[in-house]
């Protein structure tokens, strides 16, 4: 008699592309089934009737141009928000919105109220909803929003440079004493790389859960910052190794301008909105010292090509990627931007710098053995790179 068919046995025939297709979908159909009951049959509203509505309102950008405060605001709540009435400096104004009705859930809207504001005086600008629910920002300093004409492009450009590309630049020219290292040097150079993008990382994440505090609170911004440096890093690493072999030389140096460029384009923002806060001494202060704190980043580009010879192309297309970012920073951070924004580019420049930091270490590894990670020259590396990338850091 033959042995009867076991549940291991069954579960090993072929099955059914049909078979397969309807147990995939049917998780998926009953989860449709509870949020269409949670979502149009509403059965928790039973229990929140007579309740007053939740508003609430952020503040995204303000552009103030002669005799016109712009805001721009995204709202959130149980029900859609509408603004009702505008204070400012305590007195009622009119004005306008766009687009015109009530702020649904998450929406955006432009509010425009002519007001003769005053140059470098504070203003206090209140929104009053129709619930009497009142929203505050305070223009500590009023000056007029930078406007993008051909020649101040240009200004904010050449100072993208100065903070950017001329440092990287400078920091590119040690590449050939480089070459006369010894191993134990080349691996402290390879090390220190790990240090300073290690502070990048740091820094960059950051700054990017600092913006991610001045989101509205349902957009979950501090967790889109770790979600995106996540996918960001997991998606370069791809790229990187779409060739079955990780990045070296030439390609492993422009995965570190790259992500070096996306935290200067972090540092254009800052000087950016400095300057569209008519903070010019603040804006000088920050350039100089991401010049001094950015030619560091320099050296760490330059080491993955050492022991080749590279042409002066290259080092120009090095010098652009990791530098030229700072520029469209500078731009858009004059104008002033959402923090939410900001805080998703701050996160994909430090998925970036992660990348960077996971390719770095595996070329030490490939080279001397996971060893060398430990041996007195890499130790010394990354310290010697945290140390000089904080000690600069200071200066801004």
């Amino acid at each position: 008699m033959a042995p009867d068919s076991t549940p291991a046995q069954a579960l090993a025939r072929p099955a059914s592309p049909w078979r397969t297709a309807f147990w995939l979908l049917l998780p998926l159909a009953v989860l449709l089934g509870i949020l269409a009951l949670l979502i149009l049959g509403k059965p928790l509203e039973r229990l929140t009737e007579g309740s007053p509505p939740v508003e609430k309102v952020s503040f995204e950008r303000v552009r103030l141009t002669p005799g016109l405060i712009s805001l721009s605001v995204r709202a959130d709540g149980s029900q859609p928000v509408t603004i009702a009435q505008v204070q400012v400096d305590a007195a009622f104004r009119t004005f306008t919105i766009e687009p015109p009705g009530p702020i649904g859930r998450l929406g955006t809207a432009r509010i425009d109220i002519p007001y003769p504001w005053v140059d470098g005086e504070g203003h206090k600008v209140v929104l009053l909803s129709s619930t009497g629910a009142a929203f505050e920002r305070e223009i500590e300093v009023a000056r007029a929003t930078p406007s993008l004409d051909t020649p101040t492009l240009a200004i904010l450009a050449l100072v993208g440079i100065l903070l950017g590309v001329a440092p990287v630049a400078t920091g590119l020219l040690a590449f050939p004493a480089l070459g006369t290292l010894s191993p134990a040097g080349m691996r402290f150079v390879l090390a220190l790389t790990v240090g300073l993008l290690g502070y990048l990382f740091l820094d960059t994440l950051g700054e990017g859960l600092e913006q991610a505090a001045g989101a509205l609170e349902r957009l979950r911004a501090q967790a889109a910052v770790w979600v995106t440096m996540i996918i960001s890093a997991g998606a370069l690493m791809l790229l990187g190794r779409r060739g079955g072999r990780a990045p070296e030389g030439a390609a492993l140096a422009a995965f570190i301008a790259f992500g070096i460029g996306l935290h200067n384009l972090g540092e254009g923002l800052a000087v950016g909105a400095a300057i569209a806060a008519g903070e010019a001494a603040l804006a000088t202060f920050l350039v100089v010292g991401f010049t001094i704190h950015n030619v560091s980043e320099g050296f760490g580009i330059a080491a993955p090509l050492v022991g080749r010879r590279p042409r002066l192309l290259t080092f120009v297309g090095l010098a652009a990627l990791a530098g030229l970012p700072a520029v469209p920073g500078v731009w858009v951070g004059a104008q002033a931007v959402s923090p939410f924004w900001m805080a998703i580019c701050f996160g994909i420049g430090a998925g970036a710098i992660l990348q960077v930091i996971v390719e770095v270490t595996g070329l030490i590894v490939r080279r001397e053995g996971s060893a060398a990670l430990l041996s007195p020259a890499s130790l010394a590396g990354v310290g010697v790179g945290l140390a000089v990338m904080y000690l600069t850091a200071l200066f801004v």
